[in-house]
């Protein structure tokens, strides 16, 4: 377990406060969610919030492709958290060099597991929209519960380029 996983559990923020520092040459921001109604669209929009932050002030390269996606790979791995895991969930932006680490940190232990391709399946198609947009997925099992983290790209290396 790394330092910042053991701070976020050691050191919890009531739901909606964040918190964002520079963590070795990263920028990084936790966020305690609630597992109520709201938690979804407050996630995405504070991830929104944070790369437009990140640009601003930083002038961190950040598509609008980029950051629509990684919008959607919080919305889903939030909307899986709250849907499959009781009690409290953790939501971790982490930039490392052109990457945003998306991390979600839940209760539950049992890791997620794609489906076959479905045609007719309706719904349920979250992990697999995470893990084809993600450069980059990890899950692993934490006590208690376990971790979910995506890498995104900030921009768009063939076609987008820089915002």
């Amino acid at each position: 377990m790394n330092g910042v996983a053991e701070a976020v559990r050691m050191h919890p923020f009531p739901r909606g406060e964040s918190r964002t520092r520079p963590v070795d040459g990263q920028t990084q921001i936790m966020i305690a969610l609630d597992g109520g109604g709201a938690c979804i669209a407050d996630a995405r929009h504070l991830t929104g919030a944070f790369l437009a932050r990140l640009q601003a002030e930083h002038g961190l390269p950040v598509s609008a492709r980029a950051m629509d996606l990684t919008q959607l790979v919080v919305s889903e791995l939030v909307t899986n958290a709250r849907k499959y895991a009781p009690g409290p969930a953790w939501l971790e932006l982490c930039v490392v060099g052109a990457m945003v680490e998306v991390t979600v940190w839940d209760s539950d232990p049992v890791l997620p597991v794609a489906r076959a391709a479905d045609p007719g399946r309706v719904g349920q198609h979250g992990l697999e929209i995470v893990m084809a947009l993600a450069e980059g997925f990890e899950a692993r099992r934490e006590s208690p519960g376990k971790r979910v983290t995506a890498r995104m790209a900030l921009w768009d290396a063939g076609g987008g380029g820089h915002p």
